[in-house]
C-alpha cells in the first residue's frame, strides 16, 4: 500500500522487504512550533501506517524514548496521501512525514517544507543503504529523506495443504499459472482467487501493482522503465497488453471473488480481508506483497490457531511467475522519512529512523522488514520474511520500484488508482487507459 512518484528508474541491488502504504496525518509538528520537537520533548510523526503496524512501530519508538528522553508520537490513517500536502502548504505539518511514494515526497518537497536530512542521517544511509535507495530521497542533487520499510510485491499466497491435496506444484510460468487456476476451479467447483482493492482514499492500489508485474513480465524491464518515465503511454500496447492479460483472472467470474462475491465485490474488499479466507481456506489463491504477513498475523485458522506462514505452514507464497522460466523481475515498494523541523530532537529521531538498531526492532516486532543493508533477517517474524529479506540483501538481485510510486502523483496515485477500480466496475479497457493517461495532464 502499499502503498507506493519520480522519473528515474535504475536497477536495484536493493536489501530488505516489507510494510504496506495506506495513509496518516498527525496534527501540529514542526511547521507549527510550540512544544513539539523541542529537544527532550514531543516529536510529532505522521504516515500512512495504521492498525498493529501502527501499534508496532509506536512500540518501538517507546522502548527507544526511555533511554533517549525523547518523546515519539505516530499518527496515521487512510487519507494520508490526499492530506499531508494540505496540511504542510497550511503550517500545520508534522514533525516527520513517513511517505509511502517518492513521487509524493517531490511533492512535498517542493513546497519548500522538507528539510534537507541531517549530517548524521545521510552517513547512515550511505552506510546501511544501497546508492539506489538514496536516489529515491535525493531532489536536485539534495538529499532529504531515508528510505524505512520496504516491501517486495507481487507474491502469490496460497495454503501448501490444498496444493499438495490437489495435486498442484508451484507454477514457474505464466502460462503454468493460469493452467493451475483452471485445474483449482475444475477441481472445487468454486473461483480459486480473491482479491480486494479497497483502501479509503487509496482504494485501487493492488490493482496497480498486478498491472505493474506483468508490464515486467510481458514486456520486460526497459519498457517498464520508459514507461515510469512517460515515454511508453498507458494507451500503448505493452500496457494495454498488461491490463488484457490481468483481466484473464481479474475481469473472469469464474476465477473471481472467492469468499467475497463476483467481480465487482473486489472494489468493496478490504485489501488486508483477503488474508483470512485464504487462511481458513475459502480462496485458493491471492495477490499482494509480502506485507500481507502482517494480516496474517490478526486471523485465526479454524482450530483457532495464527497462521503459520512456511512452505510446511498454513500459508505461504512465490513470487508471481513470469513468461519464461526464471525470468521474473521483482518489484518493490517502500516509505521515505521526511522532516519538517530541524531542531535537534526530530534531528534524533530522524537519526535512529536510519540506523539498523531501529530496522532490527521494527523487525522483532513482526510482520515487517527493513531494506537496511545491516538489518539482521534472522529477527524477522516468520520463514517466508528472512528468506524474502535475504533474497533483497543478495548483491546479484535486480529489481524495480513500484512504478504508480514513481510516477506523478496526479497519474500514479490519482488517474492510476482510480482507473483500476473503473476497470472492475465494468468500464470498458480503452477508455480507462485514456482516463489514466489524461492523469498527466491535471
Amino acid at each position: 500500500m502499499g502503498m507506493s512518484r519520480r522519473r528515474w528508474m535504475a536497477p536495484l541491488a536493493l536489501a530488505g522487504v516489507a510494510t504496506l502504504a495506506l495513509a496518516g496525518c498527525a496534527e501540529g509538528g514542526g511547521g507549527s512550533g510550540g512544544e513539539s520537537g523541542d529537544a527532550g520533548g514531543t516529536v510529532r510523526i505522521s504516515g500512512g501506517i495504521t492498525g498493529s503496524e501502527a501499534d508496532a512501530l509506536q512500540k518501538v519508538f517507546d522502548d527507544w524514548s526511555a533511554d533517549s528522553g525523547i518523546k515519539v508520537t505516530y499518527s496515521g490513517d487512510k487519507s494520508f496521501e490526499g492530506n499531508i500536502v494540505t496540511k504542510v502548504t497550511g503550517g500545520d505539518a508534522p514533525d516527520i512525514a513517513i511517505v509511502p511514494q517518492p513521487g509524493l515526497l517531490k511533492t512535498l518537497v517542493d513546497t519548500g517544507d522538507v528539510k534537507a536530512a541531517p549530517e548524521a542521517v545521510e552517513k547512515n544511509v550511505d552506510a546501511n543503504w544501497s546508492p539506489d535507495w538514496k536516489k529515491y530521497g535525493t531532489f536536485d542533487d539534495t538529499f532529504y529523506a531515508a528510505p524505512m520499510l520496504a516491501n517486495i510485491k507481487g507474491y502469490v499466497w496460497y495454503s501448501p495443504a490444498k496444493f499438495k491435496e490437489w495435486g498442484l506444484e508451484v507454477p514457474k510460468t505464466w502460462d503454468e499459472l493460469l493452467a493451475m487456476t483452471k485445474t483449482i476451479q475444475e477441481t472445487t467447483g468454486s473461483a480459486p482467487w480473491c482479491a480486494g482493492f479497497e483502501s479509503g482514499d487509496a482504494s485501487g492500489w493492488p490493482g496497480t501493482d498486478w498491472i505493474e508485474d506483468l508490464v515486467l513480465r510481458q514486456s520486460g524491464a526497459d519498457v517498464y522503465d520508459q514507461w515510469v518515465d512517460g515515454d511508453v503511454k498507458f494507451t500503448d500496447k505493452p500496457i494495454a497488453d498488461a491490463f488484457t492479460a490481468v483481466g484473464e483472472i481479474l475481469l473472469n467470474p469464474d476465477y473471481v471473488n472467492a469468499g467475497f462475491g463476483d467481480v465487482k465485490s473486489i472494489n468493496d474488499t478490504a485489501f488486508g480481508d483477503v488474508a483470512a479466507k485464504v487462511a481458513d481456506g475459502s480462496c485458493a489463491l491471492t495477490h499482494q506483497a509480502s506485507f500481507l504477513t502482517a494480516n496474517f498475523l490478526t486471523v485465526q485458522t479454524a482450530d483457532g490457531k495464527t497462521p503459520e506462514v512456511g512452505p510446511d505452514g498454513d500459508v505461504y507464497a512465490f513470487v508471481l511467475p513470469g513468461y519464461e522460466e526464471g525470468s521474473a523481475t521483482i518489484e518493490v515498494g517502500g516509505e521515505f522519512v521526511a522532516g519538517f523541523s530541524d531542531n535537534e530532537a526530530t534531528q534524533k529521531v530522524l537519526e535512529f529512523m536510519s540506523s539498523p538498531e531501529f530496522a532490527d526492532a521494527r523487525v522483532s516486532e513482526g510482520g515487517a522488514i527493513s531494506a537496511n543493508l545491516n538489518a539482521d533477517p534472522s529477527k524477522a517474524s516468520s520463514p517466508f520474511l528472512t528468506e524474502a529479506m535475504e533474497l533483497l540483501q543478495d548483491p546479484n538481485t535486480t529489481v524495480r520500484f513500484d512504478a504508480s510510486d514513481l510516477m506523478p502523483a496526479t497519474v500514479g496515485s490519482g488517474s492510476f488508482w482510480k482507473g483500476m477500480v473503473d476497470w472492475i466496475d465494468g468500464k470498458d479497457q480503452a477508455t480507462v487507459l485514456e482516463d489514466i493517461q489524461a492523469g498527466y495532464n491535471n
